[in-house]
């Protein structure tokens, strides 16, 4: 035991297969003292009992990218350690019982191709061919993945684990950390304890990485740090050999919440069952190592009684093994993974959510990627730890939330689909006086925000369709109030970051593309770019004072773009303060929103006084507010700021004056639909850390005549050669199929990309798409002058394509 060191570069915790992962690709970067310390021993918490499911295709590509990675390293690690990972590639093969799932499944046919996965559609009598033991009562489809498979999960970790050590890792078993040192926002060191008690220590750490799995968020709090995750119970058995069961592929039948493995002539049956157990209220056992949970039959029966009828063969066979174990799961179903906001030095790779197998050889690649370049390899914000909000660690939400995430897994991934639980922990101020109207709520980063409003009578809840869902009718009348006369909706979940101090405009100049050396009042639209000149950031800037800005940002990325900033700060002196809930925001947007404004106010809305992209504090009602002439929607509108004391009346000021105006109140699928007609991107899905912002067509919003500023040689170099791809608008010539992402994109009869995001266009008639094509060393009229088409569920619909918004191409509307 005595062979710990007292210093480290990095210190690991947890001997699962994702710290064993990180431990292997640290070490083959070259790093030297990369020290793991496991409590138990290796795999001893989750990864033992794994299934080992192996399956490539993911909900985005780059984490389709790690998937495959994973399945390649675990494919030459037996020659490069002599450790058998057991990897077969069987294929895989998905079933669906309803004509919706079945749109699921070939829509992620499809996006498989997109991502470059092979992927194929089986009707239910080439599903039969492809796996005979299956009864096909209620069979509608199913897709055929050939390249997925299966593996034994723990000699995945021992293998990560030995090759690490070959590369001069340490890893220690018996080994608990009890607790860590901290100076400012650095950990020290960890201190240790071993297993037996007789023997303790510190060991000083450059960084401290936290893969504690189910231990994640007790350690993160040791650490400092928010990593909510919370146990469930999960429930497989294992069948009595059955006479003359070869190999299978892995079957997964989720409208019955079950998926089949055949492993040595048994069947693994495994359930994600929508109403999940949580498990460890109370804490984990000091002693917990290899644990099994205690059976419940009764929870586990009706997937059983189902897939009996499903698999008639299981009917006859014993059952060798019930077994339940429990497993991690975080708020919205991806893993945690990068640094941690609050901490500079912390690292977090945890929270796997039953996919810890297929994901662990990826993500421990990129994380260490990241942790030796000081700079993520490529867009990793579907996983990155900066997501989660700090009241997402909380213990009841997660305890509520956790109940619904294991069995989403395998619940039909609807577009639009909300979350059940753990719902209502932030509102607006507006929150009740929407309801009051008719609003249907959606969640974002825990606000609840109003998506779109019922009419009188109708049911005030999704009926989730892969086709037009019962509110498509909805949010075309708020679309065209908001395009033809005058419309309000509520914007107070965006993150509103306030930046003050005497460097308050030289720092935002740093951070920020676009000048911030503007008058009081002006609004500037800017991205914070990293050094490659990718958008780390898609925000507007306000200057309210010779020395305080206002920074909104969309709602789920407040917290990673106030610790981008934080980490950028250097010697600058400003404060960063999240002022997010000191003000309701009410966007009131169209034709006629200026007539609207000047009836509750004595103010001037004209463009003399208040032209587009400028700020005026104004009063409205009996009340004071500050109003921000920007749009989303490609509209003449303002945004209004008011304090949240008075942000009730002053709603009430606006919705009784707009009565005889035919206000219409509008949600964010509105908000959406019009912001896609217009072009505008969506930051996470058509703009992100890897997207340059020139080949995104926002060069624009950069002036590169400023001495010095993150990504500015990367924009010069960039301009100089010209994008490599460009972003483009895409316009169904047919108006009845729609768009949501990752459809694949086809120039001339090849795929060369996908949509990036979709939405429907109600004032232009069709689904439109954004999505990137590459273009390097091509003209805009090369680009223009090609045939495209958009592969929706398998058929090929052919796409205008346009460089320019298809609505408002100069944006004269929004500066009337």
């Amino acid at each position: 035991m005595n062979d710990l060191p007292n210093k480290a570069r990095v210190v690991i915790i947890g001997g699962g297969v994702i710290g064993c992962s990180v431990a292997y690709h640290l070490a083959k970067l070259g790093w030297q003292d990369v020290v793991l310390l496991e409590r138990k021993q290796l795999t001893s918490g989750t990864t033992w009992h794994a299934a080992g499911l192996i399956g490539q295709l993911r909900a985005s590509s780059n984490m389709t990218k790690l998937a495959r990675y994973s399945a390649e390293l675990y494919h030459g690690l037996e020659g490069e350690t002599g450790v058998s990972t057991g990897l077969r590639q069987c294929g895989s093969i998905s079933v669906a019982l309803t004509d919706e799932r079945r749109e699921e499944l070939f829509r992620s046919a499809a996006m498989a191709r997109a991502f470059g996965v092979p992927a194929e559609e089986l009707t239910p009598a080439e599903v039969k061919q492809r796996y005979e033991h299956l009864n096909l009562d209620g069979v509608t489809g199913g897709i055929w993945l050939p390249t997925d498979g299966q593996a034994d999960p723990a000699n995945i970790a021992l293998a990560l684990a030995k090759g690490a050590r070959q590369n001069g890792a340490l890893i220690k078993e018996r080994i608990k950390v009890t607790g860590m040192s901290k100076q400012g926002r650095r950990v020290t060191g960890v201190d240790w304890v071993s297993d037996d008690g007789e023997q303790q220590g510190h060991i000083e750490a450059d960084m401290v990485v936290n893969c504690a799995g189910m231990w994640g968020r007790e350690v993160g709090k040791m650490a400092g740090t928010n990593v909510p995750l919370h146990a469930c119970e999960h429930f497989y058995i294992v069948t009595e050999a059955i006479p003359g069961l070869s190999q299978m592929p892995v079957l997964r039948v989720p409208d019955e919440c079950a998926y089949y493995k055949e492993d040595a002539g048994k069947i693994l049956l495994g359930a994600f069952e929508p109403n999940a157990k949580p498990w460890g209220m109370e804490g984990i056992s000091e002693r917990f190592e290899f644990d099994q949970l205690p059976e419940d039959f009764d929870h586990f029966e009706p997937i059983l009684e189902a897939a009996c009828e499903r698999m008639p063969m299981l009917a006859e066979a014993g059952i060798h093994t019930f077994f339940n174990g429990p497993e991690s799961f975080t708020p919205d179903d991806a893993y945690h993974l990068g640094q941690a906001p609050e901490m500079d030095n912390v690292w977090v790779a945890a929270g796997f959510n039953s996919i810890g197998i297929q994901s662990a050889g990826g993500a421990g690649m990129a994380l260490a990627q990241w942790m030796d370049a000081g700079e993520k390899p490529f867009d990793l914000g579907d996983v990155d730890v900066s997501r989660m909000h700090p009241f997402q660690g909380n213990q009841h939400y997660l305890y509520e939330r956790s109940k619904e995430t294991l069995g989403l897994l395998y619940a039909d991934h609807f577009p639009y689909r909300q979350k059940a639980t753990a719902r209502g922990v932030r509102r607006t101020p507006f929150h009740q006086q929407l309801l009051d109207q008719g609003a249907v709520m959606g969640e974002t980063a825990g606000w609840e925000r109003a998506n779109w409003f019922a009419d009188e009578g109708q049911k005030r809840e999704y009926e989730y369709s892969w086709k037009r869902q019962n509110w498509f009718e909805n949010s075309a009348a708020e679309h065209r109030a908001v395009r033809e006369n005058v419309g309000m909706y509520d914007m107070s979940s965006f993150g509103k970051i306030r930046v003050e101090g005497p460097d308050a405009e030289p720092f935002l100049n740093y951070v920020c593309g676009a000048n911030l050396s503007v008058p009081v009042g002006k609004i500037v639209y800017t991205q914070f770019l990293n050094a490659g000149g990718g958008i780390e950031a898609d925000v507007t800037v306000t200057r309210l004072t010779e020395t305080a800005y206002l920074v909104v940002t969309p709602s789920g990325t407040r917290l990673a773009d106030q610790t981008w900033m934080m980490r950028n700060q250097g010697e600058f002196r400003v404060v960063l303060t999240d002022v997010t809930a000191g003000e309701g925001v009410l966007a009131v947007m169209g034709p006629r929103s200026r007539e609207l404004l000047q009836k509750v106010s004595p103010n001037d809305f004209s463009n003399a006084v208040n032209p587009f992209g400028t700020a005026q504090e104004i009063e409205l009602g009996m009340g004071l507010a500050r109003v921000h002439r920007v749009t989303y929607v490609g509209e003449l509108g303002w945004e209004i700021y008011v304090s949240s004391d008075m942000a009730g009346h002053v709603f009430e000021t606006l919705s009784e004056a707009g009565q005889d105006m035919g206000l219409k109140l509008c949600g964010m699928h509105m908000m959406d639909s019009c912001r896609i007609e217009k072009g505008f991107r969506h930051f996470g899905h058509d703009i992100t850390c890897e997207d340059h912002v020139i080949d995104a067509g926002l060069g624009f919003a950069v002036k590169t005549d400023k001495p010095d500023f993150i990504g500015r040689d990367a924009v010069l170099k960039r301009k100089e050669t010209g994008p490599k791809t460009r972003m483009v608008q895409f316009k169904l010539t047919d108006p009845e199929p729609l768009l949501y992402h990752n459809e694949p994109l086809i120039r001339d009869g090849q795929i060369v990309g996908y949509i990036s995001s979709g939405n429907y266009g109600h004032t232009l008639g069709a689904a439109i798409g954004m999505g990137y094509v590459p273009c390097e060393g091509e003209s805009a009229a090369d680009i223009l002058g090609s045939t495209y088409e958009i592969d929706v569920m398998g058929t090929r619909v052919k796409a205008e394509a346009s460089l320019k918004p298809m609505y408002d191409p100069k944006s004269e509307r929004t500066k009337v």
